[in-house]
């Protein structure tokens, strides 16, 4: 069986697309589907590599019982967009700068449309307050259990069938 791989990606990957990473990886656990799956995270830009999470993000996600400490930031690489199987922006921005990097990927998909299906962009907390990283956390939380119930509940609708993902 293929594992789907999925790459959550924000501006700096200490806020939003760690927080992605650790509430699907968290309910993949819940659900036992870990074998499933192999899920990361990166940012577009490089300006934090190797920083752990923003401290308001390892916070929040641990007010919600999911450790993210152990998290480090990365910048998107080449090799990610062949690599994995959706790359899921956390806003336009974001899918602005994954397509001027890689013109012809196909995988890439705004969060928003492919998780939540409302098209939204996922606002960057980093200059807001405690409240933004929980409003940040229950939007990504939604769509993060969408995107299992998509990928996860029916094993034999995506076993091996990446089109149906990109």
């Amino acid at each position: 069986m293929k594992r789907i791989s999925i790459l959550f990606v924000c501006m700096g990957n200490i806020c939003r697309s760690p927080l992605a990473e650790g509430i699907f990886s968290h309910l993949v656990d819940a659900a036992g589907l870990a074998d499933c799956f192999e899920i990361d995270s990166a940012g577009t830009g490089g300006w934090h590599e190797g920083e752990h999470p923003d401290r308001r993000s390892i916070a929040t996600a641990r007010g919600h019982g999911i450790d993210i400490s152990r998290q480090r930031a990365r910048r998107i690489t080449t090799e990610d967009f062949s690599h994995f199987d959706l790359i899921l922006a956390m806003d336009r921005a974001n899918i602005v700068e994954l397509h001027r990097m890689r013109p012809e990927a196909t995988n890439i998909r705004l969060f928003g449309e492919f998780a939540l299906e409302t098209g939204e962009d996922i606002p960057d907390p980093y200059y807001g307050s405690r409240d933004e990283f929980e409003l940040v956390y229950a939007r990504l939380f939604t769509g993060c259990r969408k995107l299992l119930e998509a990928l996860g509940t029916d094993n034999a609708s995506w076993s091996g069938k990446t089109s149906s993902v990109r």
